[in-house]
């Protein structure tokens, strides 16, 4: 079993002992949106831990996009309890990729594959995406990538 899983699970736990309201609720969002992903698809299978971050940044970035939806409407408790889960998840994630550091690797991934202009972005995006494993969000990637190769 991941180990991911295995300290969602402990963590869950922990924070149902602690009566943590939030923890727990957001533990328990997180766990069974990882359940569904192992029983889609033609079988039901195991995620590595890999795949259990990729499922918890879909999920955070989610529950972003709620908190700001939330505030444009006003609401803004349930903009801050969104806030609150976001943050609960973020714990979970490995640290993410400083700006620096995305332009080095976007740098070194144009020279590697010989990239230039706009139609080598796919190309670029691939070999970037398999570096950055879940520390950075694909829109900060892409909009790196459009920046390097149109200059």
């Amino acid at each position: 079993m991941a180990e991911l899983k295995e300290r969602l699970r402990a963590d869950l736990t922990a924070s149902m002992k602690a009566r943590d309201q939030v923890r727990t609720r957001t533990l328990r969002m997180a766990l069974t949106v990882i359940a569904k992903e192992e029983v889609a698809g033609r079988s039901a299978r195991e995620l590595s831990d890999e795949e259990v971050v990729r499922v918890l940044a879909q999920e955070m970035r989610r529950r972003r996009e709620a908190a700001e939806a939330f505030d444009a409407a006003g609401r803004n408790d349930q903009a801050a309890d969104e806030r609150a889960a976001e943050a609960v998840l973020a714990g979970y994630l490995p640290e993410q990729v400083s700006d620096a550091d995305l332009a080095a690797m976007v740098a070194e991934a144009i020279t590697e594959t010989g990239a230039s202009g706009m139609s080598a972005m796919g190309q670029v995006m691939k070999a970037v995406t398999k570096r950055v494993a879940g520390r950075a969000e694909g829109a900060r990637v892409a909009a790196e990538v459009r920046r390097q190769l149109a200059g």
